[in-house]
C-alpha cells in the first residue's frame, strides 16, 4: 500500500509541475465568443450558470431569451425578481415557432431581440451577455448570420463574453467563436414519456 501511495504522488508531483507550466504560459484575458449546441440537454443551463458566476463576482450580465417567449422559466423569475440590478433580462419572442406558427411575426420578434442584445452587447458595463437560444432564430433564419456574426467580431467590447446558446450552431458562429462545446445526448427521459419537469428543464 505504501508503494502505491508513493507511486501515486510521484505521478501527481510530475502531473502539478506539467500542469504549472503550462498555467504560466497563460497569462492573457479577453472576451470570448462562446457556443453551446448540440441536440443533448444543458446548453442553457450552462449559460445561466456563468450568469451566476457573474452576479457572484459583482460582473453586470444580462440575458436576451429568444423562441422561449412568455414560457415560465425558473431563471427567469429567480433573475428578475432576485437579482434585477445585476442581471437585466429580457425576453423576445412569443414561444416555440411550432406554438406561434406565424413566421413573420417570429422573424419580428427574434429582430427586435437581436436589437437589444446589441445594446446590452455593446455597454462595456456588461461583463457577460447570454443569447439563449438564439441559434434556433439563426436556424431557421430569422436572423442573418452574417450580421450576427459581423457585429460580434466588429463591435463587441474587448473584455465582454458573449454566450449563444441553442441546437444546430451554424458553421460560420463556430468559426468565429472562441469556445465552442457541443452537448451529445446519450439518454433522455423524454423518449420514455417523462415530462419536461420543473427545477431539471426549465
Amino acid at each position: 500500500m505504501n508503494d502505491q501511495n508513493t507511486r501515486h504522488r510521484e505521478k501527481m508531483k510530475k502531473i502539478k509541475a506539467a500542469r504549472d507550466r503550462m498555467m504560466a504560459e497563460k497569462s492573457d484575458e479577453k472576451g470570448l465568443i462562446i457556443v453551446h449546441t448540440g441536440p443533448g440537454k444543458g446548453k442553457s443551463s450552462s449559460g445561466f450558470g456563468m450568469i451566476m458566476r457573474c452576479i457572484a463576482h459583482d460582473m453586470p450580465c444580462a440575458v436576451v431569451q429568444f423562441i422561449k417567449g412568455n414560457w415560465k422559466t425558473g431563471e427567469a423569475d429567480f433573475l428578475r425578481e432576485r437579482f434585477a440590478e445585476e442581471c437585466t433580462f429580457v425576453i423576445s419572442g412569443e414561444g416555440f415557432t411550432w406554438e406561434t406558427q406565424d413566421r413573420e411575426r417570429d422573424i419580428a420578434a427574434a429582430r427586435a431581440g437581436w436589437t437589444r442584445a446589441k445594446e446590452l452587447i455593446r455597454d462595456p458595463r456588461n461583463r457577460l451577455v447570454l443569447l439563449d437560444e438564439i441559434n434556433i432564430a439563426l436556424r431557421y433564419d430569422y436572423l442573418d448570420i452574417d450580421e450576427v456574426v459581423d457585429f460580434l467580431l466588429a463591435e463587441k467590447p474587448e473584455m465582454t463574453h458573449v454566450v449563444l446558446t441553442g441546437r444546430n450552431a451554424k458553421p460560420e458562429l463556430i468559426e468565429a467563436a472562441d469556445l465552442v462545446t457541443e452537448m451529445t445526448l446519450i439518454k433522455h427521459p423524454f423518449r420514455d414519456g417523462i415530462k419536461a419537469q420543473a427545477g431539471v428543464e426549465f
